[in-house]
C-alpha cells in the first residue's frame, strides 16, 4: 500500500480540496497556485504507471485507485471551472460531454466486470486524456501575467478538441459493449455455440497457466542448477599427452645377466 506508485495516486485525490480552496479565494496568485497543483497532479498520472512498471510494484489497490483518482481530479476541476465561469458558456458543451462520458464508461466497465470482460484503454483515449489535462491546466493558469489571456484562449480550444475525442472514444466503448451484449443474446438462443465459446475460454486460460508454470519452473532450475564445465578436445588431448609422458619417464627394469 505504501509504495511510491500508490502514494502518487493517492496524492491526486488529496490535492483536489486544495485546488478547490485555492480557486475560491479569488486571487490571481492563488489561481496560479491551483493551476500549478493541477499540472503536478497530471504529471503524477504518468509517473505512477511508470514507477509501477519499472519497479515491478503493480498492486490491486493501485489498479483500483488509479482510474478513480483520474476521474475525481478531472470532474472536480471541470466543476470548479464552470462554477467560477472561467470559460465562456458555449464551452460548457464539451464539459458536459466529458462528464457524461466518464459516467457512461464507468457504468459499462462495472457491467462488463460481472462477466469478467475487460475494456482496455485505447491509444486514442490516452490522447484524449493528455489533451484534456493540458486544456484544464491552461484554463486554470489563465491568470498568469502577460500571457494569461492567450493561455486561457488556447485552453478553451483544447477543451473542445478533448470533448470531440471524448465523444469518439465513448462511442467506441459503447459499441464494444453493445457487441458483447449481442453475442451473449445470440449464445442464449444457441446453447451449443455458448458451450463451445466457454470451452475455448477455459482452454486459453489453462494454456496460459501452464505456460506460466513452465516458465517459473525453468527459472527455478536455472537458478539452482550450476552449469557443468564442458570437456573440450584440448583438455582430453592434454591428459593423453600427460599419461604418455609419465609412461616414458618410468625407469625400465634392469635386464639380468645370463
Amino acid at each position: 500500500m505504501y509504495n511510491l506508485p500508490n502514494i502518487l495516486t493517492i496524492s491526486r485525490i488529496v490535492v483536489i480540496p486544495v485546488i478547490f480552496l485555492a480557486i475560491y479565494i479569488h486571487s490571481a496568485l492563488w489561481s496560479i497556485f491551483a493551476g500549478v497543483l493541477f499540472v503536478i497532479a497530471s504529471i503524477t498520472d504518468y509517473l505512477d504507471g511508470y514507477f509501477a512498471r519499472s519497479r515491478n510494484q503493480n498492486s490491486v489497490l493501485g489498479r483500483l485507485l488509479d482510474p478513480i483518482a483520474d476521474k475525481l481530479l478531472v470532474v472536480s476541476a471541470l466543476l470548479i471551472i464552470v462554477a467560477n465561469r472561467m470559460v465562456s458558456p458555449v464551452t460548457y458543451i464539451p464539459v458536459i460531454i466529458i462528464m457524461c462520458r466518464e459516467v457512461l464508461v464507468s457504468g459499462m466497465r462495472e457491467f462488463l466486470a460481472e462477466f469478467r470482460v475487460g475494456m482496455p484503454v485505447t491509444r486514442l483515449a490516452k490522447w484524449k486524456t493528455a489533451c484534456q489535462m493540458t486544456a484544464i491546466s491552461m484554463i486554470l493558469l489563465q491568470h498568469l501575467y502577460v500571457i494569461g489571456d492567450v493561455v486561457g484562449f488556447v485552453g478553451e480550444w483544447l477543451l473542445w478538441i478533448a470533448g470531440i475525442l471524448t465523444f469518439v472514444t465513448g462511442y467506441q466503448y459503447f459499441e464494444k459493449c453493445i457487441d458483447y451484449i449481442y453475442t451473449v443474446e445470440n449464445n442464449k438462443k444457441n446453447p451449443v455455440k455458448a458451450v463451445e465459446q466457454e470451452v475455448i475460454k477455459i482452454a486459453e486460460k489453462v494454456k496460459t497457466a501452464v505456460s506460466e508454470k513452465v516458465k517459473q519452473q525453468a527459472q527455478k532450475k536455472n537458478i539452482t542448477k550450476s552449469p557443468a564445465k564442458p570437456v573440450t578436445k584440448k583438455s582430453s588431448v592434454a591428459k593423453k599427452k600427460a599419461k604418455s609422458s609419465v609412461k616414458k619417464a618410468e625407469p625400465k627394469a634392469p635386464v639380468a645377466e645370463k
